[in-house]
């Protein structure tokens, strides 16, 4: 399937990505535990944002989803499948299922709110009784990553409907007293440019992370991401050959990843440092620390380890704060600084 997949429509390797280090690890934690929330990218154009986040997408594991259902549902999983599916098991039918590969969803700037959470045809309904559903963009990414590039761009009672989804996991559509819901879970992951506008504060605050990127100034590295570029141009699936062992290498440790992560402690005193950080930078609500907890233990899974120490909330913590700070348009240091300061002085040099 996998040779069929590439030959229709080769992606560039994600381990073959020169730099970008945060976006990338960003990405990775969602996908370890998507309850972090999602990723806001912002950056500098050509930066590979698109390229990263499709790549990402390309390199995760199958999933199984029951044949013939319109929202991907799970076939064992009751929060993962759609409530025809679960009165059909509930009833001892059997369900036949399916491999797809992850979905990846772009929601094109233009797009209305009836092609982002679907349809109901009310005539039909009326007339004969009978609801029809015609499925929209949160019925497609369920159970895979939907992608907003310019998001700053996007109308922003878009971005709500969409952080209510991604964070409730589902998605309900009412038209005319008719409602029908479907479960709609998906890693957000939202990209854009600073200089087109920023997205508003409380809007900002619903991402679990943020990560920033900026243009390569090293020489080498950037004829090394050049170069990358032009072979795969030349021959994509030689390219894809050549990093197959680092792709394969990267997918098991997510899925290890995965598996370990119910299993991960996190110390009581260290839950403390991380709400101490967050009450020093004045962050509005606990999403900070929800979310530098979950991220932390995703981190602590991804290196394999069965706890969180100092060095994994070191790692993290700047992606899952810097978007919560309050803006002062006086202050003129950077809020991923103002992060690591306080960092510096709650963690110390603790490295365990």
């Amino acid at each position: 399937m996998n040779k069929i997949d590439n030959q229709i429509r080769p992606v560039f390797p994600f381990t073959a990505i020169v730099g970008q280090e945060e976006m990338k690890l960003a990405l990775i934690l969602n996908v370890i535990d998507p309850k972090i929330g999602g990723v806001m990218i912002m950056g500098d154009r050509g930066t590979g944002k698109s390229t990263t986040i499709r790549a990402i997408a390309d390199l995760l594991p199958e999933i199984e989803v029951v044949v013939d259902d319109l929202f991907n549902s799970h076939s064992s999983d009751y929060d993962l499948m759609s409530d025809i599916v679960k009165q059909q098991i509930e009833q001892g039918f059997n369900v036949s299922t399916d491999f797809i590969k992850v979905p990846m969803i772009d929601l094109p700037l233009g797009a209305t709110e009836d092609r982002l959470c679907g349809t109901i045809d009310i005539e039909k309904a009326l007339n004969e009784g009978i609801k029809t559903f015609e499925p929209g963009l949160l019925a497609k990414a369920h159970r895979g990553i939907l992608y907003v590039d310019e998001v700053n761009l996007l109308d922003d009672h878009l971005v709500d409907i969409l952080l209510d989804s991604a964070a409730s996991g589902w998605n309900t559509v009412e038209r005319e007293g008719i409602s029908i819901r479907h479960p709609s879970r998906f890693v957000l992951v939202g990209s854009g440019n600073p200089e087109e506008g920023e997205l508003r504060p409380q809007l900002l605050d619903r991402f679990g992370m943020h990560a920033e990127i900026r243009t390569v100034k090293e020489p080498s590295l950037r004829v090394q991401i050049v170069e990358q570029r032009s072979n795969f141009d030349q021959d994509p699936y030689a390219c894809i050959k050549e990093f197959q062992d680092q792709q394969n290498q990267l997918k098991n440790n997510i899925i290890l990843a995965q598996s370990k992560l119910a299993n991960i402690s996190i110390d009581y005193d260290l839950r403390v440092k991380i709400s101490e950080i967050c009450g020093i930078l004045n962050v509005d609500g606990l999403r900070g620390d929800i979310v530098t907890n979950r991220a932390a233990k995703a981190f602590a899974a991804y290196q394999n380890k069965d706890e969180v120490n100092v060095q994994d909330i070191r790692r993290i913590i700047t992606l899952c704060l810097r978007h919560r700070l309050r803006k002062d348009p006086l202050d003129s240091m950077d809020s991923g600084t103002k992060v690591n300061q306080v960092v510096n002085e709650i963690l110390g040099n603790n490295l365990s």
